[in-house]
């Protein structure tokens, strides 16, 4: 994402906590910050992490958002929820700050090529000065309302990646019982109406996955479901398909795929005792 940014025309300070992951980008011209304070330079900040928390340490604990200039721009992409997303959006409102709630959806193979989809929450002027920084990032984007709303469509949308993933390897698994190879049936799902860009670039990942690299792991995944479950529980919702896949992570987790692709989760599924129907 910062190389394409880069590759744009934009000037670019990268900082990353793993410093020599920015080497690339100096390589290609980019400027690396030595703190993540030093990004108050800039105009248009974009930060993509881990979870809440990392975003509460890059952006507040830092001292960032108490130094950049009134009337800069934060792109917070990370998949943190609504709440946390409002609660930073109103930190940066006090200081005079817009922060945009930016999510993306997509892979790590689709954000090389800037093929990228972006959930925007936030102010609508915001939106419209940031529309650049975002346009080279990805192939669209879309304010869909005010804070947190962009935070709440990448768990509604992750929540079904994570029941695809999981109908997936089912699926792949109950054919195979039947003698049907794996390969064969994933050209089924490639090529008829179930087909989807999901299901297009986790071929790797089902088939190859001793060779293919990890694009999304259990543990990330796991911790954007129960982001989406916390979020459905406070709007009075029962999502009983997410609660499925749910128990798979959790179960994928603790036999040590957190670090695996989340596409693992067949490893749980084709074994014939790890997982128990519930009554």
């Amino acid at each position: 994402m910062a190389r394409n940014i880069l590759r744009a025309g934009f000037p670019l300070i990268a900082w990353n906590r793993t410093a020599e992951r920015c080497l690339p980008l100096v390589e290609e011209g980019a400027t690396a910050a030595g703190a993540a304070v030093e990004l108050a330079a800039a105009d248009v900040v974009v930060t993509t992490l881990t979870d809440a928390a990392a975003a509460r340490a890059v952006l507040v604990d830092s001292g960032l958002l108490d130094a950049l200039r009134p009337g800069a721009i934060v792109l917070e992409m990370s998949t943190i929820g609504p709440r946390a997303a409002r609660d930073l959006a109103a930190r940066a409102d006090r200081r005079r700050v817009a922060l945009l709630d930016a999510p993306v959806s997509g892979s790590v193979a689709v954000a090389e090529a800037g093929q990228l989809f972006a959930m925007v929450g936030g102010d609508a002027d915001a939106y419209e000065r940031a529309s650049p920084v975002l346009d080279a990032m990805t192939r669209g984007h879309v304010l869909l309302g005010p804070s947190g709303a962009g935070a709440a469509m990448k768990l509604a949308v992750n929540a079904m990646v994570a029941v695809t993933n999981e109908s997936i390897a089912e699926t792949l698994v109950l054919a195979e019982r039947f003698g049907i190879e794996r390969e064969r049936a994933y050209d089924v799902l490639a090529s008829g109406v179930l087909a989807s860009p999901f299901v297009l670039y986790k071929r790797g990942a089902f088939l190859a996955p001793e060779t293919e690299p990890v694009a999304f792991t259990v543990g990330l995944m796991r911790k954007d479901v129960a982001l989406a479950r916390e979020h459905a529980a406070e709007l009075g919702l029962r999502l009983p398909a997410l609660a499925a896949a749910a128990r798979v992570l959790e179960r994928a987790d603790q036999m040590g795929l957190a670090d695996a692709d989340m596409a693992s989760v067949i490893q749980l599924v084709s074994a014939p005792h790890e997982l128990q129907e519930e009554p």
